[in-house]
């Protein structure tokens, strides 16, 4: 029997109950292909109430958080911040980072993070710019 994503499942979820939703920690970098593990506790960022689903094995934590933190959510550019702050300050200036977000993202996706400079913490802010320029050769 196959059970439905854990995505799916979050999402219905919050169209159930009219709230929002950002992917957080390691599951966001996951999405993005910068960790190669699979939380087996998922975790969500929203805009309603904090509260845990637990579907088999499987775990999900819907986390209330502030407005700036869902300022973004349902966009590429939550999703980065979100993975950039689970990989913390010290190890995303590395240059697989960089390339592994440069090469997932589309231009769209890149003009998005420039869009939403304001919502990220500064650090987080001068790591989405260097995503969004071309590489320098």
């Amino acid at each position: 029997m196959l059970t439905p994503k854990t995505d799916d499942i979050a999402n219905a979820l919050c169209d159930r109950d009219g709230t929002r939703l950002q992917p957080s920690g390691a599951h966001a970098a996951n999405m993005l292909g910068l960790s190669e593990q699979v939380p087996v506790r998922v975790v969500y960022l929203t805009d309603g109430p904090s509260r845990q689903v637990r579907l088999g094995k499987r775990r999900i934590v819907l986390q209330n958080t502030t407005p700036r933190n869902m300022a973004t959510a349902g966009r590429v550019s939550g999703l980065v911040i979100q993975a950039l702050r689970w990989i913390g300050q010290r190890h995303t200036d590395e240059p697989k980072v960089l390339s592994t977000l440069r090469r997932r993202l589309s231009d769209d996706d890149k003009k998005q993070l420039l869009k939403d400079l304001r919502y990220a913490p500064a650090w987080i802010a001068n790591i989405m710019r260097k995503i969004a320029q071309p590489p320098a050769h």
